[in-house]
């Protein structure tokens, strides 16, 4: 039998610190890191390619938005407009769209993270 008096506490915080660990209390305090991306990152070049994204992405949301919505699926009007129109504005359309998209899913995330952690919070009652 183990005497209780001779058992370490650091065995007993490494369990508390790993579990902590494991789920975050808050959402602020997720760790994020590159793995997690949904997006190609080539070990090395992250950095390169996320400019890559950062520049092409936007773009070509811009470019789907404009043919869709503005040029309403028509081939002849989408060119027509893509000439009358510069490349930043295209970009910042698309941005703007990718933007609120990003917004959209955070709100998302946080809000089925404060659930889950709702309820595993919540207690077993008899009715």
């Amino acid at each position: 039998m183990l005497d209780p008096q001779k058992i370490s506490t650091e065995n007993i915080n490494y369990t508390i610190e790993k579990k902590q660990s494991k789920s975050a209390k808050k959402f602020t305090e997720k760790e994020v890191t590159f793995d997690d991306a949904p997006l190609f990152f080539p070990e090395g070049f992250e950095k390169i390619f996320l400019v890559i994204y950062f520049i092409s992405l936007p773009y070509i949301a811009g470019l789907l938005f404009l043919f869709f919505y503005v040029a309403e699926g028509k081939k002849e009007l989408f060119l027509s407009l893509n000439e009358e129109s510069s490349f930043i504005l295209t970009w910042a359309i698309g941005y703007e769209i990718l933007a609120t998209l990003a917004i959209l899913y955070i709100v998302k995330s946080a809000i089925s993270f404060s659930k889950n952690l709702h309820n595993r919070n919540k207690k077993f009652q008899r009715p």
